[in-house]
């Protein structure tokens, strides 16, 4: 079991944009899915040099059991909130392993190495990060609840 970056597994790229579209997108046809996939690969690409977005992906051997992002931003509300942990994903028939929980320390770890000091979440999941040390900040205009790690020296 090991988790590292996309940027060294980038032949899962289609599999996990996919798996991302399904799982949070929209789209009405084949065509339109098609054209969101490559225009999140072409995204993903782009943003591999910055400082605020990582995705990183957890694997056993060359068979991809889950991802995790760190974005700029996540969504129209708190633009001001930098970095963003987001698209926490395991495949549904790895679930309940503690696979999440691995991914979890992982991305904190990835962020604290960039000098961050908190990570911030969006979620309408109800006592799932708070286990985890999720604190509260606010209740967002759409229903979701904003919170933040505190990432410890």
């Amino acid at each position: 079991m090991k988790i590292e970056s996309i940027y060294e597994h980038l032949d899962l790229l289609d599999e996990i944009i996919t798996l991302t579209q399904k799982e949070w997108g929209s789209y009405a046809n084949e065509e339109e899915f098609q054209q969101k996939l490559n225009r999140k690969k072409k995204q993903i690409l782009e943003l591999e040099k910055r400082n605020d977005y990582a995705k990183l992906v957890l694997l056993e051997g060359t068979t991809l059991i889950g991802f995790i992002s760190l974005f700029p931003t996540d969504g129209e509300e708190h633009q001001e909130l930098t970095p963003w942990y987001a698209t926490m994903y395991v495949k549904e028939e790895y679930r309940g392993r503690g696979y999440s929980r691995l991914l979890h320390e992982a991305l904190l770890k990835e962020a604290k190495k960039r000098g961050y000091s908190k990570v911030y979440l969006k979620t309408d999941l109800k006592n799932y990060y708070e286990k985890w040390g999720a604190i509260y900040l606010d209740t967002l205009s759409n229903g979701e609840k904003l919170y933040y790690f505190q990432i410890e020296e």
